[in-house]
C-alpha cells in the first residue's frame, strides 16, 4: 500500500500553477511564490499584522519590493492584489 507522496503533489501543484504568481501594476510587472517555505511561514508569522511593507518585501524580496516601493499604490490595491494572490494560490495572506 502506497502512502501520500509529498513530491507528487508538489509536482502537480506547480504544474498548475507555476512557480511564480505575477501581476501587473502601470507598465511593471512582478512575481510572488506560488509555494512558502516553513522559512518564510515563520518570518511572516512574526510580522506584525499591520505591516503591510514588511509582508509585501517578504514575498517580493529585496529588488522587487524597491521597484514596487516606486509605484503610487493604495491600500486597497493592496488588498485586490492580496485578494487575488490568496484566490489562486490558496494562501490567502492578508486576511483576517
Amino acid at each position: 500500500m502506497s502512502g501520500f507522496n509529498v513530491n507528487a503533489a508538489r509536482a502537480q501543484r506547480l504544474e498548475a500553477l507555476g512557480r511564480a504568481w505575477t501581476f501587473e501594476l502601470d507598465s511593471d510587472s512582478f512575481e510572488l511564490p506560488t509555494e512558502l517555505t516553513r522559512a518564510t511561514a515563520r518570518k511572516l508569522r512574526d510580522l506584525d499584522d499591520n505591516d503591510v511593507d514588511g509582508l509585501l518585501e517578504l514575498l517580493l524580496g529585496e529588488q522587487q519590493f524597491a521597484r514596487f516601493e516606486r509605484h503610487e499604490v493604495t491600500m486597497q490595491d493592496i488588498a485586490a492584489i492580496l485578494e487575488a494572490y490568496g484566490k489562486e494560490t490558496g494562501l490567502g495572506l492578508g486576511e483576517g
